[in-house]
């Protein structure tokens, strides 16, 4: 592996592993608490695919006429994990985005889905974040995410957005929550069946042949080029940052929850 992937991946160690081991895994005990988490993070399902298009948008042609343009390596790569994440299958074997999976996840077992739903329709109809996130009441934390990786896909700075879309998007799902997915998905196996197919298909694809070749392309777009890897490294430590934050607020909803005693009998 390339020499400075593996120094960024020590520098932003510590807080790989504060979000690994955030304390809003262990909050996490039934279904309710499942579907605060997915209204929050459904946020960064979707504009994890606004930054990738971004991504194919810079290092590829997406326009006619057509023009070779950039390294065919990196083409290669991007167009790679593009097809995966926007055309994946579903359980029964049904194209579908990961978004798309990750929406009919929250039908399922419940989870609300008009906010992300409001957000998306006022922002195709005004192009405005500020009125899209205050048309659907979006959490402050979320919001933040969103403004964020929209700030990166501003820089116009594909190795920037490279190395937070490979470290700060990438395999921080620990095997803790994994183990809370699966107790869940026992109690409630016709609720939480496709949330869970998600996760096996995010470890699949996203966590295993995609998060190699994303760091390839970083790893091209920055070289040897010292000032592109030092903001690499800044952007990226930033975009950890920003997603310990998210689930600052879910672990604060959560706490905020009512807690739902037995009834007697």
């Amino acid at each position: 592996m390339n020499e400075r992937i593996e120094l960024l991946k020590s520098t932003i160690e510590p807080l790989r592993q504060e979000i690994i081991h955030h304390p809003v895994y262990t909050q996490m005990h039934d279904l309710d608490d499942l579907k605060v988490f997915m209204h929050f993070h459904s946020y960064a399902v979707w504009d994890f695919m606004s930054l990738l298009k971004t991504l194919q948008n810079k290092l590829t042609c997406t326009n006619v006429p057509w023009f070779p343009t950039g390294s065919a390596d990196t083409r290669f790569l991007i167009n790679e994990i593009v097809t995966g994440e926007e055309s994946d299958v579903d359980p029964n074997g049904n194209r579908k985005s990961h978004f798309e999976l990750y929406q009919e996840a929250m039908r399922q077992c419940g989870a609300d889905t008009a906010s992300l739903e409001t957000f998306t329709a006022t922002l195709q109809q005004t192009g405005k974040l500020d009125a899209a996130f205050q048309a659907a009441q979006t959490p402050i934390e979320a919001r933040d995410f969103v403004d964020f990786t929209f700030r990166v896909i501003a820089t116009d700075k594909p190795h920037v957005q490279s190395a937070v879309f490979t470290f700060g998007r990438e395999d921080l799902i620990p095997g803790m929550f994994f183990a809370i997915i699966n107790d869940i998905h026992h109690r409630f196996p016709e609720t939480v069946s496709i949330f869970k197919y998600y996760l096996e298909r995010h470890i699949e694809v996203d966590g295993d042949h995609h998060s190699h070749l994303a760091l390839q392309m970083t790893a091209n777009l920055c070289g040897d080029n010292n000032d592109l890897w030092q903001e690499a490294e800044r952007a990226t430590i930033d975009a950890l940052r920003k997603r310990i934050r998210l689930w600052d607020g879910v672990a604060r909803q959560l706490a905020e929850q009512p807690e739902v005693l037995p009834q007697l009998t």
